[in-house]
Formats: C-alpha cells, structure tokens, sequence
C-alpha cells in the first residue's frame, strides 16, 4: 500500500519548501511586549525598608536594560538637571527608562532588581467625546448567521454639495459599525446579523464646518442611498466664519463683559496635546514655541493630524481678527507640547519637564487613563512646586475622574452644556442628562464627575478651529479644560496678586490661583454637586479686583454697539429719551427670552 501511493505521487512535482521569509509570515499574531517605565530607588529608601541590593544608579540600568535580550528599550528620560532627581512618595529617583518587554519578564526584573521601581508606560487618550452608540450596544458574539443587511448613506449639506470625510456610526441591535464617507459624501457598512428595523441610530458627525446630526430608529433602505443633510455652522451662525462670534461657553463665563485691554499679554501657556496648526487663521501668530514628542521633528509641534489639539489652543487662545473664533487669552504667549498622536505617560513627563523648564503659568490637560502613576503624579507635584498650574479633563466615560484629573496637585474641570446652543436635531442632543437649570444648563452624561471635580465648565457644541482652515463643534470635558485654562491666564496676567505677593514661583502661588477660580464660580444645582464642584467661573468676579476703576462694558453698552453694527441705529446720544427707550427694549428683550441676562446679542 505504502509502495503504492509512492508510485502514484511519482508524476507530481515535490511541493517546495516555504523560505525563511515566507515561514515568517505564515506565523501566527503574536501577543505584543507591553511598554515600562524604570527607575532605581535610591539606598536610603531601601535601607529604611529592610531592603539589600546592590548600589545602582539611572545610567546602569538603562545599560542593563540594554544588555538584556528580552527587553527593547525605546529611549531614556534624562533627570532634569535643575532638581537632579524626581520625587515618588518622599523617594528620590533618578532618569527613567522606556523599555518594552512582556508582563512576566517585567514582574522577574522587579524580583531580581529590588532596588527599581517599575511601572507600566500606558497609553493616554483623549478627553473630547468621539461618537458612541445612543445606547450600549449588546457584546455579544456576531455569529455568521447567514443575515447581512448593507447601508449606503450620502453626506450632503443644505446646498446639496456632497460631504467628504464624515463620520457615520450606524448602531445595530447587536455592534456598531462606522464608515467615512468619500470625495462623493457616500459610505456603505455592511452589518452582520442586523436588518433595517434592528438599527437603533445613525449619528453622522461631519470633519468641520457642520453640525453633526444624530437619526433615532430611522427608517433605512437597503437598496439605494440613505441621504442625511447636515445644516452648516452658517446657517444657525449667520455670515460665520466672515464675522466673528463669541463662543457661547466665553459669553457664560462673562468673557465678553471684560474690558478690551484685558487680553492675557505677560501670561505663558502650555497645551499639552496632538500638536496646533499654526497656519490655520485663528492660530496664526498665536501659538509662539513647542516641542514634539510624538515625532521628534524640530517643528513637529506646528503639525496637527488629530485636530484635538488645535482646537483646544482656539479656545485658549484664538486671535482676535474680526472672523471665526476669538479667545481668552489672545495675547499670552502659548506653548504646543505634542504627544498626540500615540502619547503615554513617559511622554506626559517629558512634556512638564519642559513646561517646568520655560516656565510656563498654565497647563491645559485634556487629556488621560484610567490608571494611577506614580511617576506622573511626582512630576506634577514637581510642576505644583515650580509654580506651573495644571487644569486637567475629568475625562469622558460616565464614570470616575480620571487620572491625572483625581490628583490633589491639579484642577479638574467637569463638562456643562446649554440646551439653546446646538440644533435640536444634532448629535450634541443625545448628552442631554436631566436635571436642567432654568437656563438651561445640564451636566452631559458623557463627563466624569466625583468629589476631585474642582469645577465645571463648557463642554458641548463647542466652536473652534481645526485645520487646516475650519471650525467645527466638539463634545467633551477637553473643551471644558481650555475655557478655564484661559481664564486662568488671565488671572495670572491681569490679578494683583501675581504681580505681588504671589509673584514667586511655588506651589502657594498655584494654590491662590485655584482658590480664585473657584471662589468665582456660581454653583448650578444639577442634582449632584460631584457632577460640578464649585459650579461655573465667572470671568467678572475672578478679575474684580483687577477692574476697580475700570468700566466693563454693560449688556447696554454692548446691544447698543450690535445694533449700531447691524444699522438699526444710526447714531447713539447720551439724550436720556434714547437711553430710557433702548434700556426698556433691551429688559423686554430678556424677558421674552430673546436674549440671556447679562448675554450679548449677536
């Protein structure tokens, strides 16, 4: 038998045998190395421990680490020469080591180096909302049940021009699927399992220069295209971006009511974050130095493939050109740290260090993880030493304020929204969380919130730039984060007390700028205070001192001014029958709700 079927494969040529090569890639996916942090406890720690081990210091064991064949090391972090060590809980390390290596071979490494300590190097996200199911979708396994159903959508605004690069998430009985549509605005997912009655809702959030739109149990043809038409920011913004508009979060915090001289000029601040275009109009000129440790690339940092980061600065700091966006503070001087795209927690050290180095006022934070680190939590008690303030996201999933934000050395800033700012249709509807106050203000259900929220902050249907020349609307308490940010630059440049007693840079300095900001807030009942803290900053209050003697401008004095601006008057007198009647049209104004108290007209 056995000669037999020899003699029947003679004909056939032998099958050859796979190369190298070409066995290497018939392997299966691997389980990926995690990425560590290292550092050596110095001997007085682990002498008062009980601990015995050889003397070690930070060049020795990046060359350990180095030497040893299970580990990959990506790069060093040098001890900043001007403290020569970092404190972790009362110990004094020196640089770090970035290492990948696997989970087992990093627990072997702290067994046999007692006297290092090593921490995972993890990953940092974003605090501004991506799009989410309008409901958790159900985590079951899709099984190949024999039931495909395919959706083809065209992106189109109100003049019927096709849009490129939208978002759609079409969320399904069983797992969301997403598409973005192309240069023809269409975009087809085809989903296992599901049928046209199983979808629940189809959220479209367009790249910029639109409101996204958020379509509830909708009514999907599988045949043909599902057309969705999303309203331009112009057409509840008129003439925007040629004329330029005060964000609504500015107007609420009282931004508007400051005296035109009060523009953040002496005040230096850092964003960490993906980068910021500065050829974009409201960034140019606005956004003076960086560092970019996400590439490495001398001018790195003036590139912005994420658009997080650059929105966050409009917020900071938008120049104030008379179109699109303004900012707080439009004459600091604004530092861009990059991290994005891919920053982890190593990178975030490197980024304060720097921050420490030019001494920079404020750090804005929009970013975050889950998990505690040690080493960070040193370096920003470093910063807190140094006199660097750092406004951090609470972050975005519902739940616990993440870390950084929980840490006593930061501010953490919660999320408001305003029912009135954002089309009623719009995916920034679908983070309405009752209870609402009378104004309308909510606290969204996608921001985290416990007893570390300092206080709230705008942070729905936020307008800003993105590059390379638009503005779009964005959720999230990384939008919250920027607002207070730039208040704090103002403080810092315009408040008394920085140019006196709390001149010197250290941590009771950081403190009183805390204290201000919060003792500014009015409080808004939302039914938790966890989900607020202090409540809501006011940019009149925090800066009172500052403006003795100085005339802000009255909610008169400016519908006057947009009335003028718009021709409906023609000249302003101090003839008190003038005054009296504009004074009684503009309290009849805010009676009728056509106006907020104290809220200029647009």
């Amino acid at each position: 038998m056995s000669g037999n079927g020899n003699a029947r494969n003679a004909d056939k040529p032998p099958r050859p045998r796979p190369t190298s090569r070409a066995r290497a890639k018939q392997e299966p996916v691997q389980q990926r190395a995690r990425r560590y942090m290292a550092a050596v406890l110095p001997q007085p720690y682990l002498q008062a421990k009980g601990i015995t081990a050889p003397d070690l210091d930070a060049a020795a064991l990046h060359d350990l680490l180095e030497r040893d064949p299970k580990v990959e090391v990506r790069r060093r972090v040098e001890a900043p020469e001007r403290m020569g060590t970092l404190a972790v809980g009362g110990v004094s390390l020196g640089g770090v080591t970035v290492a990948d290596m696997t989970q087992e071979h990093a627990a072997a490494l702290s067994r046999q180096l007692p006297q290092v300590h090593i921490e995972r190097d993890r990953l940092l996200t974003y605090t501004a909302v991506s799009q989410t199911p309008r409901r958790e979708a159900r985590h079951q396994l899709v099984l190949p049940v024999g039931v495909d159903a395919s959706f083809t959508f065209l992106v189109m605004d109100t003049d019927g021009k096709p849009i490129p690069d939208a978002s759609i998430l079409v969320n399904g009985y069983l797992w969301p699927a997403q598409v973005v549509t192309g240069p023809d605005g269409r975009g087809t997912v085809t989903m296992t399992g599901e049928t046209p009655e199983s979808i629940a809702s189809v959220q479209v959030k367009p790249a910029g220069g639109h409101w996204s739109q958020l379509a509830v149990r909708p009514a999907l043809k599988k045949n043909g295209d599902n057309l969705i038409v999303l309203k331009k920011l112009s057409d509840t913004l008129p003439d925007f971006p040629d004329k330029q508009v005060f964000g609504w979060g500015q107007q609420a915090m009282q931004l508007h009511r400051l005296p035109p001289n009060f523009r953040g000029a002496g005040a230096k601040i850092a964003i960490v974050d993906s980068g910021a275009d500065v050829d974009h109009p409201d960034l140019a000129g606005r956004v003076n130095a960086g560092v970019d440790l996400s590439d490495r690339k001398q001018t790195g940092w003036k590139v912005d493939t994420v658009h997080h980061g650059s929105h966050c600065a409009g917020i900071v700091t938008g120049a104030d050109t008379g179109r699109g966006i303004v900012g707080f503070a439009v004459e600091a001087e604004v530092h861009a740290c990059k991290i994005f795209p891919g920053g982890r927690l190593s990178d975030l050290i490197e980024a304060l260090d720097y921050c420490i180095d030019k001494e920079i006022d404020v750090i804005n934070l929009s970013l975050g993880t889950k998990e505690f680190s040690p080493l960070v939590a040193a370096k920003l008690e470093e910063a807190r030493n140094a006199g660097v303030a750092c406004i951090v996201a609470a972050g975005n999933d519902g739940g616990p304020v993440n870390f950084p934000g929980n840490m006593p050395t930061v501010l953490a800033v919660a999320a408001i929204g305003r029912t009135d700012t954002f089309p009623s249709d719009s995916a920034h509807a679908d983070v309405i969380r009752p209870p609402q106050t009378a104004e309308g203000y909510f606290s969204p259900a996608f921001t985290c919130f416990g007893p570390e929220i300092d206080l709230c902050a705008p942070g729905v249907a936020i307008l800003s730039a993105i590059p390379p020349d638009e503005y779009a609307a964005w959720d999230g308490t990384s939008m919250a984060a920027p607002h207070v940010t730039g208040l704090a630059a103002l403080i810092v440049a315009h408040h008394g007390d920085f140019q006196g007693q709390y001149r010197t840079r250290d941590a009771r300095r950081v403190e009183r700028l805390f204290d201000i900001l919060k003792s500014s807030c009015t409080p808004l009942n939302l039914g938790d205070p966890y989900r607020t803290g202090a409540g809501l900053p006011d940019a009149m209050r925090a800066l009172a001192p500052a403006l003795n003697g100085v005339a802000a401008q009255s909610p008169l004095d400016q519908l006057t001014q947009e009335m003028l601006a718009a021709g409906l008057l023609t000249t302003f007198t101090q003839d008190t029958t003038a005054v009296a009647a504009l004074a009684r049209l503009y309290a009849e104004m805010v009676a009728a709700g056509l106006i907020g108290a104290g809220m200029p007209v647009r």
